[in-house]
Order: C-alpha cells, then sequence, then structure tokens
C-alpha cells in the first residue's frame, strides 16, 4: 500500500485519478530510498506502469548516516540532463516534486550490470559503452557555468560520499588518516563537470542500446575522475567476489577505463588518470572500513587484501590506473 504522501503526489500531477489507490509493490535494493513499483489504470487500455522514488533522510546502513533529501531533485535534475546529451542514458522522468518524490519510466527486459558479473558474465564491450557514455556525459557539461550552478550540490556530496567514504575509513586507520583528507579535500575543491557520484553496477541496466544509469542521488558538479574511479574499483572488487572470473573483469577495468580516457577532451587525459588513480585506493578501502562496505565481502582474508593494496598506494600514489590494476592481479 502506497503512503498517503505518494499517492497524493501521483494524483496532484495527474498520473493516478482522483480515486485512483493504485497496485503498488515496494522494490529493493537500495538503502538511500523508499522506491515502488506503481501500476496505473489497471484494467484499462491505458494500464502502464512507472517507478516512483521517495528519498531517505537516514540511510539504512548499519553506522548512523543522514543525508539531506533535496538529492532527490539533483538526480531527478541529473537525469533529465543525461538524457538531453545521450537518449535514453536514462530512466524517462515523468513527474516531479521537490518536496521529496518524483516518477519515472519503468525500465523493463533489462539486466542489472551487477547480476551479470555476479554470474561470471563479463562483456567487455559492454564495459566499454559505460566508460564512453560517462566520458560523453561529463564532456557535454564541461566548463557548463549554468550547469555548475544547477548542481552546486557540495553539501550533499559531503554528506553522501566524501564523509562516509573517504573520511570515515580514515577514523578506523590513524596512518592514512591525512592521505585520505587530502584526497578528500582535492575532490571536493576540483570543479570541471557533472558527476553521477554512484556509478556502480548495481546501478546500471543494459540497455538493448548501452547503458541505463539509475541512481543518480549524489549527482555534483565537480570532479569526473569521482565517476571512472567509483565504477573501477567495482570491477576490482567484484574479482574477489567472483574469483574465477578475476581476469575477465580486469579485462573489463582496462576497456572501460580506455574508452573514458579516449572521450576526455577539457583537460589532459593523463590529468584526469592521475586524479582516479589515486582516488582509487581510498575508495578501495572505503568500501570495506567506510560507513557502506560491500555485503559480497565477507572473509579477513579478502578484506585484508584490498586493506593491503589500498594502504601500499595511498602512501605510494600510482600515476596510471594500470600501476594499481597490475598490483591487484598479481597479488
Amino acid at each position: 500500500m502506497l503512503p498517503e504522501p505518494v499517492l497524493a503526489f501521483l494524483r496532484k500531477h495527474g498520473l493516478a485519478a482522483a480515486n485512483e489507490v493504485p497496485p503498488a509493490v515496494a522494490l529493493s535494493g537500495g538503502v538511500s530510498s523508499d522506491i515502488w513499483r506503481v501500476d496505473l489504470g489497471s484494467g484499462t487500455a491505458a494500464a502502464r506502469s512507472i517507478v516512483v522514488k521517495r528519498a531517505l533522510p537516514r540511510l539504512r546502513v548499519e553506522q548512523l548516516w543522514e543525508v539531506p533529501v533535496e538529492r532527490n531533485r539533483y538526480e531527478r535534475m541529473w537525469m533529465e540532463t543525461a538524457n538531453a546529451i545521450i537518449p535514453g542514458v536514462a530512466p524517462e522522468v515523468l513527474a516531479a516534486d521537490d518536496a521529496g518524490c518524483f516518477a519515472m519510466q519503468l525500465v523493463e527486459g533489462c539486466p542489472l550490470w551487477k547480476a551479470e558479473l555476479a554470474e561470471g558474465r563479463a562483456d567487455r564491450d559492454f564495459a566499454a559503452k559505460v566508460g564512453d557514455c560517462l566520458a560523453r556525459i561529463h564532456a557535454a557539461t564541461a566548463g557548463d557555468k549554468a550547469c555548475a550552478a544547477k548542481f552546486d550540490t557540495d553539501t550533499n556530496f559531503h554528506a553522501i560520499r566524501l564523509e562516509p567514504y573517504l573520511l570515515a575509513a580514515g577514523r578506523i586507520h590513524p596512518s592514512l588518516d591525512k592521505r585520505l583528507k587530502e584526497l578528500s579535500s582535492r575532490t571536493s575543491q576540483t570543479k570541471l563537470a557533472l558527476a553521477h557520484g554512484d556509478v556502480s553496477p548495481k546501478n546500471i541496466l543494459i540497455g538493448p542500446g548501452g547503458p541505463v544509469f539509475l541512481d543518480a542521488e549524489c549527482a555534483w558538479y565537480g570532479d569526473p575522475a569521482f565517476d571512472l574511479a567509483f565504477c573501477l574499483n567495482h570491477l576490482l572488487l567484484k574479482g574477489l567476489w567472483v574469483p574465477v572470473r578475476r581476469k575477465a573483469f580486469l579485462q573489463c577495468y582496462d576497456v572501460l577505463s580506455a574508452a573514458y580516457l579516449r572521450g576526455v577532451t577539457w583537460e589532459p587525459a593523463a590529468g584526469i588518470e592521475m586524479r582516479a588513480a589515486t582516488l582509487l585506493p581510498g575508495l578501495l578501502l572505503a568500501r570495506v572500513d567506510g560507513k557502506s562496505p560491500v555485503e559480497y565481502l565477507k572473509s579477513d582474508a579478502d578484506k585484508d587484501f584490498v586493506r593491503a593494496i589500498a594502504g601500499r598506494f595511498l602512501l605510494s600514489p600510482p600515476t596510471t590506473l594500470a600501476e594499481l590494476r597490475a598490483a591487484w592481479q598479481r597479488s
């Protein structure tokens, strides 16, 4: 049963009739929002299903993690901006209420990239498309003052990403705290393009024409290197989750980064690669000892492996993505 505020939202925007109580099913998979599949006009010729999302003020994680609900508005605007650059790269936004809800197209029949990786299916062509699409969105928004003003979300990004990831991990590892604070500061001060902020395989559908990006709650005008590093981080970690496909996932890492760097037009590619490469060890550590550890790393041996690689490269920063990838493969 939909909460009354969500039902009122649907009626206000003409998505549901005044007397309609549409069937709805809560969707799983998120820690930051309530998400429902809503079946409108059931039993009529105009029947259709949509998704409604409402941001939560406190995330569903073990540690206390409170974040502003206005991130819902920036997620919706990221989808609209990205779709204007690459049609279909995000679900179509149908209606929005800046108080905390928005409705979007239900994208059906497209597998989640994370589910494919969990089954060991490593599609290098798709990984390259992810890198290419990210670069195209970054390139189209780079240096855009209007976009920068629209996505002036430093407070949100700090609360959702920098504090619970880099700074929280630093509190667990005092010897690395200074370096993690430096990375957080550099990232927060770099203002170049529109970043998604949560480019994870769990937020990417494998659409017929390429990736469809979901969950842009962390949208922020800042350092596009964050998106690249965030996604590559998951490809490294997935190799521990599905160890028999570790080599194949590293090949996805290679083609994604190469496709992305080919699309860099707003600065020298070596500059953004260096920032992504130096940020990546911090993100690795954060997914073990930050506020949002990945749920699939269970063994102490895997966690210690991540800590060792991350600590090594935080104290001796790499300049290329290949350096960290090579160490990951050899270890």
